[in-house]
């Protein structure tokens, strides 16, 4: 009799719920309103609750029952170590803060709806998390650790701010140190530990190649191809292009073209050419970009293109890459090898003097690359005028040379136009064979590699702006206007340094940002502020409008390039043969126009993921490698500055903390505004850019970062 009237009076609540007249009210209220005798509210706040738990019912801080929407947000948790995360908002300019006891058991990435202390947006609202509306941790990659009834997982992600209780019998065997793959089984309500069960041992902490194989598990990144897709790779794809996929296409293989690419690059996907024309004073350069023609073998809707789609991107860890396509694919048939006939789709551009854009063609073509060059051989040739390297090609150096004119002449007009051009240093790393790291240094990039940059940016906005202009469907590579309010606050910033940026109708031209790093360029501050100006703009993403590329000062572009390990420039490719083959019909069209979205939404997440994954494994090399200089002493540049201490970069790109408990010759505070350390009795400060001695007190493999203790200034911070 209890359990139908509670049905009832939950049936009754539901349809209150789903008139639009409907109020939020206190539990009193509602009792009177649904005529609940007093003795039985406690039966009437059981239905309520249950409503609230299945999303068909919100309660406020104060106990109002209403609609789930009349005071719940839905976003996405971000976890911290220390317990409590934040919950991003789509429309929100700050994150919700949750406390270490209102998270509701939610991990780092999960789906959540909350609810915030006072339902008005505004810096460093607090909230609760009332429900997970989806997981994004089924499994984590961890540390096991054994007791002697149980066992617990410490999870390789900090962001994960608990461990994963394994009961006795669920562990396969583990030993305390294996890293291990846990499924959770229960997540527990965050006022206990979620529980799960080993599924897989990935190997001892200790073994070679298990730290990077951790990483592959943990961002869950494929490791094999499916047995569909390889089989489809032995059935159709050809070691030599056939004589009759060539017929039709321009025939490019007279034309003088060369790849250029590292030393250990093996999936060569985009060749070029240049020839020059003379007639007085008028001049004509024609540039050939010619990308290979991936989707000429894998085709929409095959297995290959499906496991394609699913990876998003190629994935360059330290030791291994983990490709888009099987290797028949991105190192045989679609890799433009020296001397071989292949097939590729070209833009085929004409520029005058200035750089301007005459004409273009995009065509099929069938070409064959002349020699296969690397950056450092054609910088020795156009920069160091290496007669040795000059006489080895000598076939070829008027070609670079001529390639370095015309890259010069687009760098300056992108330049003029604003484009922001940021030149930080990657790591290089080299490992020897049992996967340990003996050398960490900045790969830094030279004529050459900007030469390519320079092409490959000319032939995006070439195809862009074409396929723009034909209102085709279409993914476009968008860098979206930076936050006006991240601008102010770097605006404000950068006055401390004597620096100005102007506004235009409250936003700010990429052209003011390119000046403000072209004059703090060779300066104490540079690192500092370059750094700054990452931060404040916004992340390029994939897009089916054209809003434009912020960074570049570009109206139009999109990626056409590198099919072979990018799949937004393989679909792409798709539609441009199908348009230059006939046209798009309406039936077409309309299929790409309900495709794209999805892709664009989907391969945007996968190169987030694929980013992250290479700075995780770029994280645990270096803390390996610094792991031998515990005690040793170096030179360095202040990256970074928080409540907690500063960060320092070194020469060779690793960074470490120094902790502001480590201080011990003041007491510091740091100031939000400045970004910088002060010490209340010496005025000692510490500020992003400031060069300073610092050594190596140590390394933490689980947290893949390095500790600093602060020795002085550096030498050439005294010298100035």
């Amino acid at each position: 009799m209890k359990q139908e009237l509670l049905e009832e009076r939950k049936k009754r609540m539901e349809e209150l719920l789903a008139d639009p007249a409907f109020v939020p009210m206190k539990l009193k209220e509602l009792a009177i309103l649904l005529d609940v005798p007093k003795e039985q509210r406690g039966e009437l706040k059981e239905v309520m609750d249950a409503l609230v738990e299945e999303g068909k019912a919100g309660i406020s801080k104060k106990g109002k029952y209403g609609k789930p929407e009349a005071f719940s947000l839905t976003g996405v948790f971000s976890g911290t170590a220390r317990g409590f995360g934040f919950v991003t908002v789509e429309g929100w300019s700050e994150d919700v803060f949750i406390p270490p006891d209102q998270t509701g058991g939610a991990l780092n990435g999960d789906t959540v709806r909350i609810v915030t202390e006072d339902g008005r947006r505004g810096k460093r609202t607090e909230g609760t998390v009332i429900k997970v509306l989806k997981r994004a941790n089924e499994e984590l990659v961890g540390y096991f650790q054994k007791n002697r009834n149980f066992g617990f997982v410490v999870p390789d992600n900090q962001k994960i701010g608990c461990d994963v209780f394994i009961p006795q019998g669920k562990d396969m065997g583990a030993v305390t140190g294996h890293k291990v793959v846990v499924r959770i089984t229960d997540f527990k309500d965050g006022k206990q530990n979620p529980e799960g069960k080993v599924v897989e041992i990935l190997g001892h902490v200790n073994d070679p190649g298990v730290d990077i194989l951790s990483v592959v598990r943990a961002y869950d990144l494929p490791e094999k191809f499916p047995e569909a897709v390889m089989a489809q790779v032995e059935r159709e794809i050809p070691d030599q292009v056939p004589e009759k996929d060539k017929a039709g296409r321009l025939d490019l293989r007279n034309l003088q073209m060369v790849t250029i690419d590292g030393e250990d690059a093996k999936d060569l996907d985009d060749a070029v050419s240049l020839t020059k024309e003379t007639d007085g004073d008028r001049v004509r350069y024609r540039l050939g970009v010619h990308i290979a023609d991936v989707s000429h073998y894998v085709t929409e809707g095959s297995a290959l293109d499906q496991e394609a789609l699913r990876r998003g991107t190629s994935v360059y860890l330290v030791d291994r890459v983990i490709p888009m396509l099987p290797h028949r694919l991105s190192n045989g048939i679609c890799s433009l090898n020296e001397g071989e006939d292949r097939l590729a789709l070209s833009c085929l551009m004409e520029f005058d003097g200035a750089g301007r854009l005459l004409s273009h063609r995009i065509a099929e073509t069938v070409i064959r690359v002349d020699r296969r060059m690397s950056y450092t051989e054609v910088n020795r040739i156009i920069t160091d005028r290496d007669e040795k390297t000059e006489e080895k090609y000598r076939e070829l150096a008027p070609m670079f040379f001529l390639m370095k004119e015309l890259a010069d002449i687009l760098r300056k007009n992108r330049m003029k136009r604003g484009a922001v051009d940021f030149d930080f240093p990657e790591s290089k790393i080299i490992l020897d064979e049992k996967g340990k790291p003996v050398e960490i240094r900045p790969y830094e990039r030279n004529a050459a590699t900007r030469l390519i940059e320079d092409f490959m940016l000319a032939a995006n906005e070439t195809v862009a702006e074409d396929y723009f202009w034909q209102e085709a469907p279409f993914l476009y590579r968008t860098h979206d206007v930076p936050d006006p309010e991240k601008m102010r606050s770097l605006a404000m910033f950068i006055n401390n340094f004597g620096y100005t940026v102007r506004f235009q109708n409250g936003e700010i031209h990429p052209k003011e940002l390119q000046k403000l790093l072209e004059k703090i360029e060779g300066t104490q501050e540079e690192a500092l502020l370059s750094r700054l100006v990452l931060r404040s703009m916004k992340q390029a993403k994939y897009t089916v409008i054209n809003s434009g590329h912020f960074g570049l000062a570009a109206k139009y572009y999109t990626h056409f390039t590198s099919p072979i390990r990018r799949y937004p420039d393989l679909q792409i490719h798709r539609i441009i043969k199908e348009n230059l083959r006939g046209g798009l019909s309406g039936k077409r069209a309309a299929h790409y126009e309900r495709l794209l979205p999805a892709v664009a939404v989907q391969t945007s997440a996968l190169e987030r993921r694929a980013d992250e994954a290479e700075r995780e494994t770029e994280k645990l090399k270096k803390c390996q490698y610094m792991s031998r200089f515990v005690g040793e002493e170096f030179d360095g540049v202040i990256s970074g500055v928080a409540g907690w201490g500063f960060y320092v970069e070194l020469p060779n790109t690793v960074e470490g903390l120094v902790r502001i408990a480590d201080l011990r010759d003041d007491y510091y505070i740091f100031d939000e505004k400045s970004l910088e350390l002060k010490g209340e009795m010496t005025r000692r400060t510490f500020r992003l850019g400031q060069k300073v001695r610092v050594q190596v007190t140590g390394t933490d493999r689980f947290s893949r970062t390095v500790d600093f203790a602060w020795v002085g200034d550096s030498p050439a911070k005294q010298e100035e």
